[in-house]
């Protein structure tokens, strides 16, 4: 499971940043009404943030702006990414602290320079990567008997229920210590794979969907709940993302993709519906409204598919082994497997169908 495995491991983050490579799997139109590059205007780490128009973006990926493309440095942010578009929609001086991999714990460290008692506006987006976001795809997106997906979504709540609370409490409490008179806003994560997986190169069940959803609703909950102890605001992306998953015909979040860290993030167009949530939130009394972007799925390639499912060696002895003691057919596995070798395309979509249904029913016999 070599490849899920280095899909995943880039999109944890942190110091070992994928490679900036602009390219994603999606290529979403130019916003509609503004054709200047949002360009941070208080540079990272330096200074801090003052004044009726200051505006700080802390967090994790997700307020990184990867997935929309052009990310760089260690901390893979991206000018293409929402807090730099509402700054420049709203004329608002941005100091751009999120870092891609970031946990309650190094948010609070390593994020929290700029703000001072003269910081008007903050946004937030944390605790993905503490509930084990990256092991926990990585976990279900490889096929269900040679995983345990509903293990790896039970360990991220059960972090979830016990230690993010107190995490979340901490750094909350230091965020209004340092800016005691900006406005806060918490901004939650939408659900990430919709009601089907696309992908050839994961398999993602109908129990891994749900699985993971739920966990995302459990998530949200304690962000929203948390927030509003401390007086802070909370955006809900789930509802306006519904619709616009990866296998959507208007995808806002990227399937597998290239650069690989940029997978399961929100694309150009996400980018852009995140703007227009958090925008009126955060700066409540402004008139200015969200641009339009779309974006359609590209085609699928099933000789790319098929290469990359072969690279994951399901018919080798080992992976055959474990595929037999879960209960699964060896020799449908091996035939599909041989067919994703096949010059024909409709015999390596049978394959990868077959391959997908195999999924399934092991994770239908195992939900029982």
């Amino acid at each position: 499971m070599a490849v899920v495995g280095a899909l995943l491991a880039a999109c944890s983050g942190g110091s070992s940043a994928p490679s900036s490579s602009a390219g994603t799997s999606t290529t979403p139109s130019a916003p509609t009404t503004s054709t200047r590059t949002a360009t941070p205007t208080v540079p990272p780490g330096t200074g801090t943030a003052t004044g009726t128009n200051s505006y700080v973006a802390l967090g994790d990926s997700y307020a990184a702006g990867v997935g929309s493309g052009g990310s760089t440095g260690v901390c893979y942010r991206s000018a293409h990414g929402w807090a730099p578009l509402l700054a420049e929609r709203y004329d608002l001086q941005l100091s751009y602290q999120a870092c891609s991999g970031a946990t309650t714990a190094s948010m609070g460290e390593e994020q929290l320079s700029t703000l001072g008692a003269g910081t008007s506006r903050v946004s937030i987006t944390i605790g993905g990567n503490d509930v084990g976001f990256a092991f926990v795809l990585f976990t279900c997106a490889s096929p269900s008997w040679l995983s345990d997906c509903r293990g790896a979504i039970s360990a991220g709540r059960s972090t979830l229920r016990t230690l993010l609370p107190g995490r979340l409490r901490a750094l909350f409490a230091q965020v209004r210590g340092r800016a005691p008179h900006a406005k806060v806003t918490v901004v939650g994560y939408p659900h990430v794979l919709g009601d089907q997986d696309c992908n050839a190169l994961t398999f993602f069940s109908s129990q891994d969907r749900s699985g993971l959803d739920a966990g995302t609703d459990e998530l949200d909950a304690l962000l929203r709940t948390t927030a509003a102890s401390y007086g802070f605001g909370f955006v809900d992306p789930r509802s306006r993302f519904a619709g616009h998953a990866p296998c959507a015909s208007a995808p806002w979040i990227n399937g597998l993709s290239l650069p690989i860290g940029d997978s399961f993030h929100p694309n150009r167009a996400g980018q852009q519906a995140y703007a227009g949530l958090v925008g009126p939130v955060l700066d409540p009394t402004s008139t200015a409204s969200a641009p339009r972007v779309t974006v359609t799925a590209a085609p699928s390639d099933p000789r790319a598919a098929a290469d990359a499912v072969l690279s994951m060696q399901l018919d080798q002895p080992q992976n055959l082994r474990q595929a037999q003691a879960a209960g699964v057919s060896t020799s449908l596995l091996k035939q599909y497997v041989q067919d994703l070798r096949s010059g024909d395309t409709a015999t390596v979509a049978r394959g990868l169908a077959g391959l997908r249904a195999l999924d399934q029913a092991h994770a239908d016999r195992a939900s029982r």
